[in-house]
């Protein structure tokens, strides 16, 4: 365990030091930091890197082989009412415990709280459903999210255009790094059980599916409510003048985070305990080895998120204000661009689904490929997101074309990668891009005095949209190369076959 506890963090250190050495950077070049933002960061920084190690090594014991186990169980029931009630169960459940979802409420005050996250918590247990149905019935993915995105976006035309940046923001926010080991190895244990052609492929597209849920909800909400406006109140960062002030507001935010966090994982352990008495999959070596990892999962996720929320929020905040207010105002689209390429490597569920993607193609999608195709993606999007603060342009303007590509691409492109490409959209929009990203954003659109509604958020959206064309790219060029490899080797056979001919004769 120790051998394998040092080897993720190892990883979490390549994780988060490039860009936190591109923070530093700034800070003596283009954005000096004041002494007090830094040292919340640097802290935050160490944080990361331990919190990601410990919590990568927690779902690998206990959520990936939970969810797995869970699927296989659903995919054996020979009545599907009973995984239809499993499934939307697991959907709400989960999702009302996201902490992500909390913040969301408060961003939109005209829709009470509770109504909000109940509608995006059955938006995302009707989704699961459709997942599972979608498995079993085994239907393309690319059809059902054809059918869905086009319905969003009719909604989109219908809503107030406050509204619109935020819902599809939600769809990245309700699904973070507690609920996608559990929904990813949920559906790789449901098309484990089937033997075709096809069961690799079913077994991504739940993450892409779920993410859809909570897009259509809030702007149903925002169809029926019908309020003028959103509006966001920005929180002020407290003035930090030594080590010991910024350890003592740590320490002040511990509290909090393990509340949050024992809440978020509370359901998933009472759904294990649950499902562990019902049909006794796992052995007592087995259980012993699942409940250190939820231990793993609750210390390394608190150890993250108080990391990123105090250490590396006001420091996006800072950054995005002092670099608009300069006269290099357009220096926000390459720095964003070289921030997005990096920060995504520091995302906990980026970790997962690389090494999930890696064991289903069976190594042909390395981690190493997807972790390019990744950051390419989120860089493209993050320089988007920084042109649309600058210039003010609508999120649409961008969406529909985006997700018409993605959409069309999945006609050409094995299945496999569209699951995993859709998957990735909302694995890369977790909480580094909700703690620094935003910030980044709501800081350079408060400088220039943009609408922070409609111009900041959305940043999400399209961190969650342009992986959806690198990676199914991915896919593309390697069906060239498997192509170009088959028709060499028949090149090659066909020259044996011309001399045994040959010399036959």
């Amino acid at each position: 365990m120790n051998r394998q506890l040092k080897g993720k963090i190892n990883e979490s250190l390549a994780s988060v030091l490039p860009i936190t050495m591109i923070v530093l950077i700034l800070g003596i070049t283009a954005a000096p930091i004041p002494s007090g933002i830094l040292v919340l960061f640097l802290f935050g920084a160490l944080m990361l890197i331990g919190g990601m190690g410990i919590f990568t090594l927690g779902a690998d014991i206990s959520m990936i082989p939970m969810g797995d186990g869970i699927g296989v169980q659903i995919s054996k029931a020979k009545k599907l009412v009973v995984p239809i009630v499993l499934c939307f169960t697991l959907g709400v459940v989960v999702t009302i415990a996201e902490p992500d979802l909390q913040v969301l409420a408060e961003q939109i005050p005209a829709i009470p709280n509770m109504v909000l996250i109940l509608s995006v918590a059955v938006g995302v247990g009707c989704f699961l459903v459709i997942s599972l149905l979608r498995i079993v019935l085994k239907i393309r993915l690319s059809y059902v999210l054809i059918f869905f995105y086009t319905i969003v976006f009719i909604m989109a035309f219908l809503a107030p255009e406050d509204f619109i940046p935020a819902a599809f923001d939600s769809g990245g926010v309700t699904t973070g790094p507690m609920t996608v080991p559990f929904i990813m190895s949920l559906g790789i244990g449901m098309a484990s059980i089937r033997s075709d052609k096809g069961s690799a492929d079913d077994s991504f597209g739940l993450v892409s599916l779920c993410s859809i849920g909570p897009i259509i909800s809030v702007l149903l909400l925002g169809i029926i409510y019908k309020p003028e406006s959103a509006v966001y109140s920005s929180e002020t960062v407290i003035h930090i003048e030594t080590t010991r002030d910024a350890a003592i507001y740590f320490l002040h935010e511990f509290p909090e985070m393990f509340r949050e966090v024992a809440i978020s994982l509370l359901p998933i352990v009472i759904i294990f305990c649950i499902f562990q008495l019902a049909v006794r999959r796992y052995h007592r070596h087995q259980v012993m080895k699942i409940i250190s990892g939820f231990i793993y999962t609750y210390v390394g996720l608190v150890l993250f998120l108080v990391g990123a929320n105090v250490g590396f929020m006001p420091m996006g905040q800072y950054l995005g204000e002092t670099l608009a207010s300069s006269e290099y105002k357009l220096l926000l689209i390459p720095v964003g661009m070289v921030i997005g390429y990096f920060i995504v490597s520091a995302e906990p569920a980026v970790h997962v689904l690389k090494k999930q993607v890696e064991e289903v193609s069976n190594g042909s999608i390395s981690q190493k490929m997807m972790g390019r195709s990744l950051s390419l993606g989120v860089a493209v999007s993050v320089g988007i997101a920084m042109l649309r603060i600058l210039t003010g342009i609508s999120i649409l303007w961008f969406l529909i074309p985006g997700y018409a590509i993605s959409l069309m691409m999945t006609f050409f492109v094995p299945s496999l990668f569209t699951g995993i490409a859709f998957d990735s959209g909302g694995v890369a929009s977790g909480p580094m891009t909700a703690t620094f990203l935003l910030p980044l954003s709501m800081g350079a659109c408060s400088a220039l005095g943009g609408n922070i509604m409609t111009d900041a958020f959305g940043i999400i959206a399209m961190v969650a949209m342009t992986p959806l064309i690198t990676i199914q790219m991915l896919g593309a060029v390697s069906v060239i190369r498997t192509r170009k490899a088959q028709k060499y080797m028949e090149a090659k056979v066909s020259q044996v076959e011309d001399c045994i001919v040959y010399f036959e004769d």
